[in-house]
């Protein structure tokens, strides 16, 4: 796990507020939701909870699941009354099978095997009932790898309760890599009178995948592709991917390795 999601996991609050558009991004994902009549989801990836709330006045059957117990402390604390699991995508088991699940903030970029992907789309398609949805962004390597292949700086700014933050990434393509990774280093700043404090530091692996990619681990689990879709993010430019648990998918995979995983 990153020192993102753990022991930076106040600053990844105070900050995200900022880059992502939490109204847009529920508007976006309950949107396809409501199209395929889903009305209980579990969010994979929750973090500190940003879309929680916004779920539960939508009346939706809310589940939000992370790896991080830090994001998950921050994320309960929030919204008491909104229900949060701990558990690796890779591995999991819910008490109840869901109608939907979202895998938000492209969360699959921190899995950079194969395996790591096919066994967390066997573990969603274990917990979806028949005709659940899966809906995900990637990171489109076809578009990003090229903007960073001879190494890239960014900032980003962010503002909240009354302080200013900034993000300065420095970002590498691992060509020795047998998928298309990458090194992302961050370093997070808090803008006081005196000066800019730095507040840590974060070194990560991250993965950017091709449409193929995905689609060939997605049939290759038991999904039918419904949907994919060009989708802007704060930093990347991404494809998000509506997939469904079909009774022709189910009996496909009966006797397959995902099914007794």
């Amino acid at each position: 796990m990153t020192e993102l999601y753990s022991s930076l996991s106040q600053i990844y609050e105070a900050m995200y507020q900022t880059f992502i558009d939490y109204e847009e991004e529920f508007a976006y994902y309950s949107g396809i939701l409501k199209q395929y009549q889903c009305r209980s989801v579990v969010e994979i990836g929750c973090g500190t909870g940003n879309l929680a709330q916004r779920f539960k006045q939508a009346d939706f059957d809310y589940l939000g699941m992370d790896i991080s117990q830090d994001m998950l402390k921050i994320a309960a604390e929030k919204h008491p009354d909104s229900h949060f699991l701990q558990g690796d995508m890779r591995q999991f088991q819910l008490p109840d099978a869901m109608d939907s699940a979202i895998i938000t903030a492209r969360s699959l970029s921190y899995l950079v095997e194969n395996s790591e992907v096919y066994d967390s789309f066997c573990s969603v398609f274990q917990n979806l009932k028949m005709g659940g949805l899966l809906v995900f962004d990637i990171i489109d390597a076809n578009r990003f790898i090229p903007d960073i292949f001879q190494g890239k700086e960014i900032r980003h700014t962010a503002h909240f309760k009354g302080k200013e933050y900034f993000r300065d990434s420095f970002l590498s393509v691992d060509f020795k890599a047998k998928s298309w990774t990458f090194n992302w280093l961050s370093k997070f700043y808090v803008k006081e009178t005196a000066g800019d404090i730095l507040l840590g530091t974060d070194d990560s692996t991250v993965r950017a995948f091709t449409k193929d990619d995905i689609s060939l681990l997605l049939e290759m689990a038991g999904f039918e592709i419904l949907a994919i879709t060009d989708r802007r993010a704060y930093m990347f430019d991404t494809l998000v991917f509506v997939a469904i648990k079909t009774e022709k998918t189910s009996e496909k995979l009966r006797s397959s390795s995902c099914s007794n995983r």
